[in-house]
């Protein structure tokens, strides 16, 4: 509703999160009315947003937010409300005057791969057209993905990012099953990652029931590596203190929105850890030391830093700053040293090199 949004707005703006870079509050599907009203236009349901989607625009927007607002390629939503399909110009004029800065624009109900592939093209291009700065979050692969290989070359021309792999739970299957699909499919996505285009593997769950600390903090570490839109799925009013922390962690977020802008990918695996790596401005490196293992204590793992980098991060020296899960200098390595991290089952350690 249209309360829910005004007090999220107020939180965000009051609670530090649009100051920690977190800018968009975004409606999922179920904001609109049943029907089109009779230019043919989408309407908000009137029960839910009494004040229309402008007056919720303009509110998020003195708050120095912007407002994102969802809609489908097809002719239904995925929640069966009304689709763009036929609509795409009157649909995105309408976002435009409304004042939206963001459309994740679904991919149920398209009748043919055509008809998807049509849509999302032609949706890019009536945003484009208002002359209104708004971001455009498309499904296009995934639905394509079960059929066909995506063409990245041409999604990344209309699309600001782009979901590959199936929604995001609250459960650390989900954040599993989500960081293997991106490491088996690395070599055909990472390439094409960089500014004005990202991969999204789906939105944070920190600050919900399912995940551990552990988990949490391994969400927010490898999200930040694979360079993924950082959107947070919970209830600003119930989050703990640890997890507002983990969301809030500005070197997190550095690394995360680091503007060289390169996806990062899995280095190793050895048993039960996998050690990713993401290039950084500056000749530095983010390094993950993700530990799969569910039961039992800590365990080390220790690896070369010849590794890292094609062998160029440490080469003569570097040095080690560990990111999380707590942040603290490790000090200054050569070139042909080993590296030892303890890592807790299900945690992950992130560090700066």
């Amino acid at each position: 509703s249209e309360q829910l949004f005004v007090e999220m707005a107020d939180r965000m703006a009051a609670e530090g999160w649009r100051d920690a870079g977190y800018e968009f509050i975004c409606i999922d599907d179920c904001w609109m009315a049943p029907t089109r009203d009779k230019q043919g236009r989408l309407q908000a349901d009137p029960k839910r947003f009494p004040g229309g989607i402008r007056k919720l625009a303009d509110y998020v927007h003195s708050k120095g937010l912007k407002l994102g607002i969802y809609s489908d390629v097809g002719n239904k939503t995925c929640a069966g409300f009304p689709g763009s399909y036929n609509h795409y110009d009157l649909d995105a004029q309408t976002f435009a005057s409304w004042g939206v800065d963001l459309l994740k624009f679904d991919g149920c109900n398209s009748d043919s791969l055509e008809l998807l592939a049509e849509g999302y093209r032609r949706m890019s291009l009536a945003l484009n057209k208002t002359g209104r700065s708004i971001v455009y979050s498309c499904e296009w692969p995934f639905y394509l993905r079960p059929v066909q290989q995506p063409n990245y070359t041409e999604i990344k021309q209309y699309c600001n990012h782009w979901r590959n792999f199936y929604d995001v739970y609250d459960s650390w299957s989900s954040i599993k099953s989500i960081l293997d699909w991106t490491a088996l499919h690395q070599d055909s996505i990472v390439k094409i990652a960089g500014p004005g285009g990202w991969n999204d593997p789906d939105m944070a769950m920190i600050g919900n029931f399912g995940l551990s600390w552990d988990q949490s903090v391994t969400q927010m570490a490898m999200w930040a590596i694979m360079a993924a839109p950082l959107f947070m799925s919970n209830d600003l009013r119930h989050i703990s203190p640890e997890a507002k922390c983990l969301l809030q962690n500005k070197e997190v977020i550095a690394i995360n929105q680091d503007p060289l802008g390169k996806q990062g990918y899995q280095l190793a695996k050895d048993k039960n850890f996998q050690l990713w790596e993401r290039p950084l401005s500056g000749r530095a490196y983010a390094v993950a030391v993700l530990n799969h293992q569910e039961i039992g204590g800590p365990q080390n793992f220790t690896f070369s830093l010849t590794f890292l980098g094609n062998g160029l991060a440490c080469n003569p020296a570097c040095s080690i700053r560990q990111v999380l899960p707590a942040s603290r200098d490790w000090g200054v390595y050569g070139w042909i040293s080993s590296l030892s991290v303890e890592v807790n089952p299900t945690g992950t350690v992130l560090l700066k090199v």
